[in-house]
This record gives structure tokens, C-alpha cells and sequence, in this order.
């Protein structure tokens, strides 16, 4: 290219005469200057450049490959705050159904419609789906049961061209799923003894176009292609209802070739938060209470995990130092409706013991870091104000994650978020995590003059049942040996290599395949290739985020994996740096929101260190005091140049943060910091709003507004004065007909981005 260049540059400033005589000339002097070009080229100069354009062309790529995985922090960090922010508010739920006779005349009542509902007598009757009539105006698929393949067909090709599946028939389907659900056992047994292959697809949330796609290279479920779903079929996802409708009718239809593990997502309460709930109100109006109803039964008489030919164990999360299959094979299952209805605990269980035990294991694990990180970590403590001090202590990632890589310890297990419960409700100081076991092998108690060492006593029946199928659904691999509890989550465990490969031999096992974590490239391996993690939905996170993968296994039972990804938009994306820089933007804009939605905390935390009010910072200030209140454990110096500017001498704007955001439709009577208070927790909000509005209407009269702000302030654990409340609701009312649409109010607090364009250039240093 520079000797083309070059030689074009100097023919284009010679005059070029007409004629042949000047034809002749300009081709003479053009190929004098080539041969003089080539002449001084050198193999040492060749040599040269090669060498420039390799390290151009490794620097470029090793920056696209830290603003991939940057990105990817991003996405994940935010993906597992929200999944902990889901185990607070359950756990909140669990604590105040057990313990609170009443919270201001209607509490526990509007919970218990959730954690425990009533069973429809309707529901009780058989063949009560007879007595919805199918108009002759639906054009949908038309089932009868036992369902043939013409049915199966029928109902691909009707998903496929958008139709919803009728009512009656999907009441009917579900019913014929539970009752073959109910014969199965927990753990399901398969041989490759007959077959040639199984295939085991991960995680779907309701991506049709995947499991069409998978569908469509590997073969239909049938006998000559055998599957294993291993879990999450449902929320985020936008077509939740038509995958786990095609699923179940596949496993009507071939119960010996289809086969359905449970997965952390297969739970009522997470469906309020992630989709699938709301998927369901909208696509059936009139017979959706009972759908979700039927969807909570079967879910939870999934099996939980599945062998193949005694030597591969499929499960959806994980395991534990705790996990027994044995005792896994003989639990009633279908006890378990959700993995967040927690065992119950009475106030006198939650005592002022429990919680010095709690500190006491607090201060055992800080003693097992190294003195500098303690020394560090204590300095950090004390140059932050009270409220960080106070979120520090809390459920800080780095410190679990610093805790559990240096423990030597290997006993855990199944973490679940505390409840973050108000002093009003609890007369004693509650533990972090009620549901925590002590992580002590023995006891030491008092005998004559000296002490002696017992063991523990056993927990409860019900409570070893519950952490076996929090562990199974909720855990995740690590590096490091050993098991700790999984705070990233905020629910179930990490288990290192160890006990990856002490279950194994205890069971004669070879390898386990899980899914549960998003991967770039659909699978992963670790622990020396004894743990797989194989992930199913493709554009999980942004389009062109991640490849989607599923495997097959044949009777030498050696994995093969194969690689997808729905193109129906990414085809446009073939460059790597632009599928990056689309997952970059929409990646920011996420972590933007949620600068946004702390704003008083973060700059609380500046003006600690802003002493003069200069409005500057120095990196390291800045990125302590996002890291100490955000708690997502990113690049926060990496991260800089795209969040916030920096001043001539290298200090950072903080209020720059927050520049390029603003909120929604704002509404005059609320104050600001109620308003970011409704911005941080607004699907907190949206989720005991659903439990009170008990026919999804959207609409709520005042008085059930005024019940769903007690509850809220009860599950935050602050004052928020009735006069707010009540002119709150006047001002949401706009018709003054005594109902709120909540819809509406829900897209008043919002965050909005000034610049919202997806292919914007981004900011760089």
C-alpha cells in the first residue's frame, strides 16, 4: 500500500501531455518510478513493516479483547445483583409470613397470595378445561390428547407464524404434564444402550428462535434424538410461554426420549421478577391465574437431576460439600414450590445468640486473610463515611470472594441474602443470613471445669431438604478449593475442584454437566475438564454478546459440542468490533442507570473525600467509593474514560457521572429523594404491587397504593411519611377515580439517557 501510494503521489504531480509521444513518455516515466520503488525496497525494510503492522494489529486486538471482557464483567455483575436483590425481597417476604401477625391490616394476608397460595377449587374439578369453549374464530392449533406428532408440527408451525396457543388447550396440555411428572423420580436414570446420541441443551429464557434453531440442526425430539433440557426454560426471554409449551409437549409425547431438568428460574417467586409471570397475564387474560397456578405445580415436580449410564450427572447449578444424591433420590420434591420460600425460622430461633455466633464466624473469616489485606481493608473502612462503612459490611463481593479463596475450610453452603428487616418488626438484632449453617464441625461445651467437643446437632429434615435443592439449582464452579457461599449470587454455593471430584468418586461418577452461567461461547470447561457448563441461549445479554452451544454424548460418553448463534440482526454485525461495540454501548448504558440510581450514596461518598468541595477526585477516590457503594466488583480505572471526564491535572469531575442521564416523566409532588428512592427499587415496587393487584389489572385503588408503600418501606427498612404517600397517589390519580395505573406510574421513574443512541460513538481516553 505505501509503495502505491507513493507512486501514485509523484505520477499525479508530473504534467501529463496528450498524443501517443506523451502516452509513451507517461508510461516510461511510470515504470521507471515502479522499478525505482522496487529497487529500494529492502528485505530488511519488509521486515519492518511486517513487524509494525504485528504489533498494531496484537495491540488492537488486546484492546478489543479488554473492552469484550469488560463488557462482559458489566452485564454479569448487574445480571447477579438483581438475582441477590431477588433473595432480599423473598427473604424479607419468608421472615415477615412467619413472624408478623400484621403489618398495618393486611400484610402477611397479601404475601401468603404469594409464598402460599390457596388452590383454585376450580382447578380441583377434572376435565374443568371442557368448560372453556374454543370459538370457531381461533386459528390456532387445535390439540387432542394423547398428542400425536401431527400435534407437535401443528404447534411449531403456529409459534412460528406468531399464533398464540388457546387456553383450553394450554390448561389441558399442563394438566397432562403434571400428572406424567408426578410418576417420574427426582433423579432420572438414562442409558445410551439403545441410542446413538443424547443431546443436552442449557439454559433457553424463552428464546424461541434458539430452540427452534437447535431443533432445526440436531433433529426434533424423538426416539432417534434423544434430549436433556437442563433447566430455565423460562423469563427474560420474550417467548417464555411457546418454549415451555413446546417442551412439555415433546415430553408428552416421547416421556422416554424427553426429559426436563428444574432450574432456578422454574420458581414462581423469581417469575414475578423476570418476565414470565407478566408474559403469561398478557397473553391470557381471562384463565391466567390459573395457568400460573398449574405452572407453579409442575415446576416444582421437575426432576433436579439426571444420569447417564451411571457416570454423568446433569444438574442445573451445581453442587456442594453437602450434596447427597442419595438422600436427593428420596425427598418429596414437589414441597419445594419455590427455592426462595425459605424454612421457617420463629423470632425465637433468630436470637441474639445466633447473631453473636453470626459475628463471631465474621471475625474468623477476616482473621484468615493475610494481615496486609486486612490492614488495607481497614483503612478503606475508616476513610468512608458511616453508610458505607455500614454497605461494606453488608454483602461486599470482594470480601466474600477474598474470604473464600483464602479459606482452607470446606464447608459451606447454601447462602440466601438476609431479609433486610426493619428494627420495628424484630424486637432482637437478626443474623446476616438466617438460613446460613454454621460453618463449625463441632461444638464446644461446658463440662465440669473444662470444655468439651460435640458434634452439632442435625438441622431440621425440612431444612436439609431445602439447602439440597438450593445447592443443586444455585451453585457455581470456582478455582479455588474447597466450598464457600456463594454472596455473588446470594444464593446456593461456589465448590472448587475438590469437591468436584470427591462426589464424583463417591458416586463412581466421571464428569458433570451444568449450565446456569451465561458463557461467550455457549460452553466451558473447568476443573480439569470434570465440570462442563454448557449455555443455550445465544444474544443472551445484547445481540452478538455470546454463541449458544448444546452436546451430544453417544455411548463412549465423550463430549461434542456444537456452536450457534441466531443471526436474524447480528448478520449485519461481521466485524468483532462491532459486535463489541454494540454490547459495549448497551453495557454502559445499564451501568450508567445504575450510577444514576445511587446518586446520593455515590456523592456522599465523593464529598467525604471532597473535603474543600473542589468537585474532584482522584482515580483511586473514585473508583473506592463506586466499588464500596455499587459492590459489583468492575474495572472501575478501565472503566473511567466511558463514565465520567477528567481534569487537566488527571483528578476526575465526579458530578460528570451523572451528566448524560436525566428521569422520566417527573412528577411535581415528589421529592428527589423519594424519587430515586422509587428509581433504585422500582421492580421491588412493581413486584408487591402484582401480589396486591390480585387480577393483573394494572389498576389499584388508593388504599391498596397506601398497602403496597407499607410494605415497601417495611422490606427497605425506612420512614417514608404518610402525607408523601397520600400526595404520591393524589398526583398519580390524574381522572381522580380512585384508581392508580401503575403502569404508568412505573414509567414515570425511569432512567432516561440524553444521547440514547445504540450507535453512538463511545468516549475514549
Amino acid at each position: 500500500m505505501g509503495c502505491g501510494t507513493s507512486v501514485t503521489t509523484e505520477t499525479q504531480g508530473k504534467k501529463v501531455e496528450t498524443g501517443a509521444a506523451g502516452l509513451q513518455e507517461s508510461a516510461e516515466n511510470l515504470s521507471g518510478s515502479k522499478d525505482e520503488a522496487v529497487k529500494t525496497t529492502t528485505p530488511a525494510l519488509t521486515m519492518k513493516a511486517a513487524v509494525l503492522i504485528q504489533r498494531w494489529y496484537r495491540r488492537y486486538m488486546a484492546r478489543l479483547e479488554m473492552r469484550r471482557r469488560y463488557t462482559w464483567n458489566i452485564f454479569q455483575s448487574i445480571e447477579y445483583a438483581g438475582e441477590q436483590d431477588q433473595l432480599q425481597l423473598s427473604s424479607f417476604f419468608s421472615f415477615m409470613l412467619d413472624n408478623v401477625t400484621q403489618l398495618n391490616g393486611s400484610g402477611p394476608d397479601l404475601i401468603s397470595q404469594l409464598l402460599d397460595p390457596l388452590v383454585d377449587p376450580w382447578l380441583d374439578r377434572e376435565r374443568c378445561y371442557d368448560q372453556i369453549p374454543v370459538p370457531e374464530s381461533y386459528a390456532g392449533p387445535r390439540l387432542s390428547f394423547p398428542l400425536s406428532v401431527s400435534d407437535t408440527n401443528a404447534l411449531l408451525s403456529a409459534f412460528k407464524e406468531q399464533q398464540t396457543l388457546h387456553a383450553r388447550y394450554v390448561l389441558q396440555l399442563l394438566y397432562e404434564t403434571k400428572k406424567l411428572l408426578k410418576q417420574m423420580p427426582n433423579i432420572i436414570h438414562l442409558s445410551t444402550s439403545y441410542i446413538n446420541d443424547i443431546t443436552i441443551c442449557g439454559d433457553l429464557h424463552g428464546r424461541l428462535d434458539d430452540l427452534l434453531l437447535i431443533f432445526y440442526k440436531n433433529g426434533l425430539p424423538s426416539a432417534e434424538t434423544p434430549y436433556v433440557f437442563n433447566g430455565d426454560f423460562v423469563d427474560r426471554g420474550k417467548k417464555s410461554m411457546e418454549v415451555v409449551v413446546l417442551l412439555f409437549a415433546y415430553l408428552l409425547l416421547y416421556p422416554d426420549y424427553m426429559h426436563l431438568n428444574r432450574g432456578n428460574h422454574e420458581d414462581h417467586i423469581m417469575n414475578l421478577r423476570y418476565g414470565f409471570t407478566k408474559e403469561v397475564m398478557q397473553k391470557y387474560k381471562t384463565h391466567g391465574h390459573e395457568i400460573l397456578q398449574l405452572f407453579q405445580d409442575i415446576f416444582s415436580l421437575l426432576p433436579v437431576a439426571t444420569v447417564i449410564d451411571g457416570k454423568i450427572l446433569i444438574v442445573h447449578g451445581g453442587i456442594s460439600d453437602q450434596t447427597d444424591l442419595d438422600f436427593l433420590s428420596s425427598i418429596e420434591r414437589h414441597k419445594l414450590k419455590s427455592a426462595l420460600k425459605f424454612p421457617r425460622r420463629s423470632l425465637e430461633q433468630l436470637d441474639i445468640g445466633q447473631s453473636c455466633r453470626q459475628a463471631k464466624r465474621m471475625r474468623l473469616t477476616d482473621a484468615s486473610r493475610p494481615s496486609s489485606s486486612r490492614s488495607q481493608s481497614k483503612n478503606q473502612r475508616n476513610q468512608l463515611t458511616p453508610s458505607l462503612r455500614k454497605r461494606q459490611r453488608g454483602f461486599s463481593r470482594q470480601d466474600s470472594a477474598a474470604s473464600s479463596s483464602s479459606s482452607s475450610s470446606s464447608s459451606s453452603s447454601s447462602s440466601i441474602c438476609s431479609p433486610r428487616t426493619p428494627s420495628c418488626l424484630s424486637p432482637r438484632p437478626c443474623p446476616s443470613s438466617p438460613s446460613m449453617p454454621y460453618t463449625i464441625n463441632v461444638l464446644q461445651v461446658p463440662f465440669l471445669d473444662s470444655l468439651s467437643s460435640v458434634p452439632p446437632p442435625a438441622p431440621p429434615p425440612h431444612d436439609r431438604e431445602w439447602k439440597q435443592i438450593v445447592d443443586i439449582l444455585w451453585s457455581d464452579p470456582k478455582t479455588q478449593a474447597g466450598c464457600s457461599p456463594n454472596t455473588f449470587r446470594g444464593g446456593g454455593c461456589y465448590f472448587g475442584p475438590d469437591v468436584t471430584q470427591r462426589l464424583l468418586l463417591q458416586h463412581g461418577l466421571q464428569l458433570l454437566i451444568r449450565s446456569h452461567e451465561c458463557k461467550q461461547e455457549g460452553y466451558e470447561l473447568c476443573h480439569g475438564g470434570q465440570v462442563i457448563t454448557i449455555f443455550s441461549a445465544s444474544n443472551y445479554y445484547e445481540e452478538g454478546s455470546n454463541r449458544g452451544a448444546y452436546i451430544k454424548l453417544g455411548r463412549e460418553l465423550v463430549p461434542r459440542f456444537y456452536q450457534y448463534q441466531v443471526s436474524r440482526t447480528t448478520r449485519k454485525l461481521t466485524l468483532t468490533q462491532s459486535r463489541v461495540r454494540v454490547a459495549e454501548g448497551s453495557a454502559l448504558r445499564a451501568l450508567k442507570e445504575k450510577l444514576f440510581t445511587h446518586r446520593s450514596e455515590l456523592v456522599t461518598g465523593f464529598q467525604q473525600f471532597d473535603q474543600n468541595s473542589t468537585g474532584h477526585l482522584s482515580v483511586s477516590e473514585w473508583a473506592q467509593v463506586l466499588e464500596s457503594v455499587l459492590r459489583l466488583d468492575l474495572p472501575w480505572r478501565t472503566l473511567r474514560p466511558h463514565l465520567c471526564r477528567l481534569t487537566a491535572d488527571g483528578s476526575v469531575e465526579y458530578q460528570s457521572c451523572f451528566e448524560d442521564m436525566s428521569t422520566g416523566i417527573a412528577l411535581p409532588m415528589v421529592a428527589p429523594n423519594l424519587a430515586e428512592t422509587l428509581f433504585r427499587y422500582r421492580t421491588d415496587i412493581e413486584i408487591i404491587f402484582n401480589i396486591i393487584d390480585k387480577d393483573h389489572s394494572g389498576l389499584i385503588s388508593t388504599e391498596e397504593f397506601r398497602h403496597t408503600w407499607r410494605l415497601f418501606s417495611a422490606h427497605l427498612g425506612v420512614d417514608i411519611d404518610d402525607r408523601a404517600i397520600d400526595e404520591l397517589a393524589r398526583s398519580i390519580d390524574f381522572n381522580k377515580d380512585g384508581s392508580i395505573d401503575f403502569t404508568e406510574f412505573l414509567e414515570a421513574f425511569r432512567v432516561v439517557h440524553k444521547l440514547d443512541n445504540k450507535d453512538q460513538p463511545l468516549k475514549c481516553s
